[in-house]
């Protein structure tokens, strides 16, 4: 159920992604924008994130085939082949790029410093050097941030509460994603103040996953939480099936995960900060230089449970919990 209605400001080695069929050849005036992302293509997860860029760029009177042309680029999981993915797509003489989370912006930038970049989201601009400031970004990247470092606390926290006599928390992270290791101080720093002891699981593709989940199995961690990762992402569901099988409890910062299955989470509205994107590239196809627009911020966030899930486990969700939900699925 629905608590509350809101609009949140702030989600081979590559894959293209093809234009709607029907879709008009591009004309001369036709301006061309890259999107990059880690992701696997053909996923839900991921074909949800490219609707909502595509349903913004729309709002802004932008259409594939008619006025843009879009270059779409996927990792398939391999943070790795991020580096050749947009020095190659970099040659396409693009207008902007777009990228999907701090791997994919830090390889876009590695390649240019000329192109505009936006951000669609990243953890955190400024401490991993993308940006000078929120404020004044300078250099040609801008965007949208979702500030995951300030929520490790309120994910540990949120945790204590729905697991009693809560002792050691399982992360899973992927190593490759710049943004890992700060956030991975953070939520050290967090259980510590906490009295909880932290392990930390990591995965670096799609096919690491069984590796990881013996780990977490091993170390008889109460509870799990997902840090933000364009791959891990894109995996959700292999990582839902596991938590469920272990009757594991998991926190994601995307309601969506929850939705498919999830225990919990606390964060942004990611597909919103897809969608919030095609501002950006709108100003800056009307000539807004990068370095002039702030880095956006989330306003709101979403905390969803799924009771399903809870009972599945044979976990009790607090009503503290439930009162203070904005999404409770029954």
């Amino acid at each position: 159920m629905n608590r509350r209605e809101f609009i949140t400001l702030l989600g081979g080695a590559a894959a293209a992604w093809p234009l709607a069929a029907g879709a008009q050849q591009p004309s001369s005036t036709v301006r061309r924008i890259g999107f990059l992302s880690p992701g696997v293509a053909r996923t839900m997860a991921v074909r949800g994130l490219v609707e909502a860029f595509r349903q913004g760029l729309k709002e802004y009177g932008w259409v594939e085939g008619q006025n843009i042309s879009v270059e779409y680029r996927f990792a398939e999981g391999k943070e790795e082949a991020l580096a050749g993915i947009a020095a190659a797509l970099v040659q396409s003489r693009l207008d902007v790029i777009v990228a999907d989370g701090t791997a994919a912006i830090q390889a876009a930038k590695n390649v240019t410093q000329t192109v505009p970049i936006v951000m669609a989201v990243s953890n955190d601009p400024v401490g991993t050097g993308l940006v000078a400031s929120l404020n004044r970004p300078g250099g040609n990247i801008t965007g949208l941030s979702i500030l995951t470092g300030e929520l490790v606390s309120k994910w540990l926290q949120l945790l204590t509460e729905i697991v009693p006599g809560l002792a050691r928390v399982a992360v899973l992270s992927n190593p490759l994603n710049p943004s890992s290791a700060p956030l991975l101080e953070q939520t050290k720093a967090a259980a510590q103040s906490l009295g909880v002891e932290i392990h930390v699981a990591e995965v670096q593709g799609p096919d690491r996953f069984e590796s990881a989940f013996a780990a977490i199995k091993a170390a008889r961690a109460g509870a799990l939480i997902v840090l933000p990762d364009g791959m891990l992402y894109s995996q959700h569901p292999r990582i839902v099936t596991f938590s469920a099988a272990s009757h594991l409890p998991a926190l994601f910062g995307q309601k969506e995960v929850v939705e498919a299955g999830g225990l919990i989470a606390y964060g942004p509205n990611i597909p919103a900060s897809f969608r919030r994107s095609a501002a950006y590239v709108d100003k800056i196809l009307q000539g807004a230089k990068p370095a002039d627009l702030p880095v956006e911020q989330p306003t709101i966030f979403e905390l969803v449970v799924n009771l399903e899930t809870a009972r599945a486990i044979g976990l009790t969700i607090p009503a503290s919990i439930l009162l203070r939900a904005d999404e409770v699925i029954e």
